[in-house]
């Protein structure tokens, strides 16, 4: 049942040494990376994390960081509209192009017919092919493709830095991509080779696992309350509804086809608000999108 509720406050917590200080050597910088890394293994064990929401939350802020490192910044709320009011044949333009790669990259178990379906422009085989580029332990093997990404393709970071990350998930045992390396890189960063990159992305991954961590808790915490107010949403289709808002980072009342009617879905929308259940993320008075 949906409804069931997950102890969220069991949550492990993050040890303070991990993020205490700031680490001078690389070995030191390789090891925080390691635990931190195993830290966000054991949170995304727990039931109570919407792994799923996670994925997409994390997804949206990779694209803002890719969009900023192609010299084009856009804010979150920007490419959410790029994307959320799509009719077929409409286009999303660049910035949007890019979300929609994330989003694609983490939907579905990491493979190579998953990827080239988030990167439609390039061939199965190149995916395989530089997937398999990387050899050693996961962060090492992660830079190694994260270079040869980049030396083929030097003006697609975004494409870069996907398949990076599909890597470090397959190197871990990851069923899923989960975006952390666009969260901490630097576009300085993206210049970089060989041992400074491998730094780098040891850099990056304690960073972006670190937020992981306390995105990862706060989303346990957020979709515990929906579960919690579940019972009292009477409306027919309200279970199929309240499931959206879990697996997606923004939510327009138009989607929710298991309402009655639009009206039904802007109505029920408002209502998890009032309970504080959801928030509504734009400001806007219409088109409207709503999220935990």
């Amino acid at each position: 049942m949906i409804y069931a509720t997950d102890s969220f406050d069991k949550l492990p917590h993050l040890p303070a040494w991990v993020t205490a200080g700031r680490p001078e050597t690389p070995e030191y910088v390789a090891f925080l990376s390691g635990a931190a890394l195993n830290h966000l293994h054991l949170v995304l064990s727990q039931h109570a994390v919407p792994q799923t929401l996670l994925r997409a939350r994390l997804a949206l802020r990779a694209a803002e960081a890719c969009v900023t490192h192609q010299g084009r910044p856009k804010r979150a709320s920007e490419l959410r509209d790029a994307v959320a009011f799509l009719q077929p044949g409409d286009s999303s333009g660049p910035a949007g192009e890019i979300y929609l790669s994330w989003r694609r990259a983490v939907e579905r178990p990491a493979s190579v017919k998953a990827l080239r379906r988030a990167l439609p422009e390039i061939d199965a085989d190149q995916i395989a092919t530089w997937l398999d580029a990387g050899q050693g332990p996961p962060v090492a093997r992660t830079a190694f493709v994260l270079q040869a990404v980049l030396a083929d393709r030097p003006r697609e970071p975004a494409t870069a830095l996907i398949l990076a990350d599909a890597a470090l998930a397959q190197s871990l045992g990851w069923n899923h991509v989960l975006p952390l390396l666009a969260l901490g890189l630097r576009r300085a960063d993206l210049r970089k080779s060989d041992e400074e990159l491998r730094l780098a992305c040891h850099r990056a991954i304690l960073a972006a696992a670190v937020e992981a961590v306390r995105e990862g808790a706060d989303l346990a915490r957020r979709a515990a309350r929906l579960k919690e107010v579940g019972p009292k949403l009477r409306a027919k289709g309200a279970e199929e509804a309240v499931a959206q808002f879990l697996i997606r980072d923004a939510v327009a009342p138009t989607s929710l086809t298991s309402l009655r009617s639009d009206r039904a879905a802007r109505r029920f929308c408002e209502r998890l608000v009032d309970l504080g259940a959801v928030r509504e993320l734009t400001g806007r008075d219409t088109f409207r999108l709503y999220g935990i």
